[in-house]
């Protein structure tokens, strides 16, 4: 199998190796280390994401097993997050203020079942979600449908609008019991990414549901946009432990 191995290893493109170089595949990590070892291997030529896949001890086939929530980024996530609001007067106003990028009622209902969707996260006022729930099976699939949740069907539109521009990220397990999101870009400090990847996990952490039995963080690894994920030592994520 070893020989196999090799074998495959040396058929991935050479830049590809090169970032695997130095990596122990089944070491633990302490965060420090981890998040050196990642940023070092980010050398695409645009700046790389750094995200975070946490491996969790659920079933979401159970309702009671779900974890859903939204996590605000210490230093911000490096994105530019386009924000759709709906909203109607003063509200929709006060959108517009905070910086939406798109706000509207009727009209954006049209737009989306057109097939225009230019943003990446959609805000509604709790008024509005009779006429946003149209779009369940648009929005849905995407991610996109607003949620109380996660802070996104709100009267503070101007406060969710802001969080969302700031470093808001939402996060959902998938069928797997996976959850990931973006914590950040290569060209971040490493104790800024440090301390969004702890936000971020503390955010999973404090979102555990009620059905879930035994260990509920199972395994956390980070990587970059291109590059190979790196193990971490869950001790050094969360719990307040060392770097």
């Amino acid at each position: 199998m070893a020989k196999q191995a090799t074998k495959a290893e040396l058929k991935l493109p050479k830049r590809v190796r090169a970032t695997r170089e130095g990596i122990e595949r089944t070491k633990l990590y302490p965060l420090g280390e981890a998040v050196k070892l990642v940023k070092e291997r980010a050398t695409a030529k645009f700046d790389e994401t750094i995200e975070i896949a946490m491996n969790l001890g659920v079933d979401p086939r159970h309702a009671d097993q779900m974890v859903r929530g939204v996590c605000n980024l210490p230093n911000g996530s490096g994105r530019t997050v386009r924000v759709a609001v709906f909203a109607k007067g003063a509200k929709a106003e006060e959108a517009k203020a905070a910086g939406a990028d798109i706000v509207g009622a009727e009209d954006l209902v049209e737009q989306i079942n057109g097939g225009v969707i230019n943003f990446d996260r959609c805000i509604a006022t709790p008024d509005m979600m009779g006429l946003v729930g149209r779009l369940g099976k648009v929005l849905g699939p995407r991610g996109l449908m607003p949620n109380p949740r996660v802070g996104t069907v709100t009267m503070d539109v101007a406060g969710a609008v802001k969080a969302s521009k700031g470093g808001a990220v939402e996060f959902r397990v998938e069928k797997a019991g996976i959850v990931h999101g973006g914590v950040g870009k290569a060209s971040f400090d490493e104790t800024k990414l440090i301390e969004n990847i702890r936000a971020f996990a503390d955010a999973v952490a404090k979102a555990k549901p009620t059905g879930a039995k035994g260990t509920y963080i199972q395994r956390i690894a980070i990587s970059s946009s291109m590059g190979p994920g790196v193990k971490v030592e869950i001790a050094s994520v969360v719990g307040g432990g060392a770097a």
